[in-house]
Parts: structure tokens; sequence; C-alpha cells
């Protein structure tokens, strides 16, 4: 099996990273971007983006949208529902059903 070959990128603010994939995301910027507290610090950097893209950047907008319906946004899994379950049920709130 053969490794893809990565290939140096420079980002808008000049980091350089390398990637393997045609993802146009600074690596160093997603880190920099990510926040302290809250339940979006708890996610990977995919998943965080797909709430942020679909205006989703609080436990009160989560609590509109089902289960079903988040895993449909790209770059959402499973493996972040748990998370959202603990998240809501410490906020006093859960999914739509």
């Amino acid at each position: 099996m053969t490794t893809p070959k990565k290939s140096l990128r420079t980002c808008d603010k000049g980091h350089k990273y390398y990637k393997s994939s045609d993802c146009p995301t600074c690596p160093v910027c997603e880190q920099e971007r990510k926040p302290d507290t809250g339940f979006l610090s708890l996610l990977s950097a995919p998943a965080r983006r797909a709430l942020e893209n679909n205006g989703v950047t609080s436990l009160q907008q989560l609590s509109t949208y089902s289960e079903k319906e988040i895993l449909k946004f790209h770059g959402m899994g499973p493996a972040s529902l748990p998370k959202f379950r603990d998240a809501l049920e410490t906020g006093g709130l859960s999914f739509k059903d």
C-alpha cells in the first residue's frame, strides 16, 4: 500500500503545512480558531465546522435539530452524538424528536 504524497502548502496567514488531500484547511489556523470552552471545544475540527457552516453555535440552536438532521451535515459523524447528548443534558435541553 502506498502513502499519498504530501505537498507543502502556505495559507493566507503564512502558515506552512503539509497535506495529502485536497482539503484547503490550514491545521494551524484551525487550532487557533478552536474555542477554549463550551460544547464546540469538545468536537473535532470537521464536526465543529459542520455545525458552524449550518449556523449552529449554541446548545439552544443544537436543540432545534434531531439527531438524524445533525448527522446529515457534511463532516458530521456518529461519534459526536454522545458529546452532544451530554452537553444538551447538562444545559437542560435535548434533541428535537
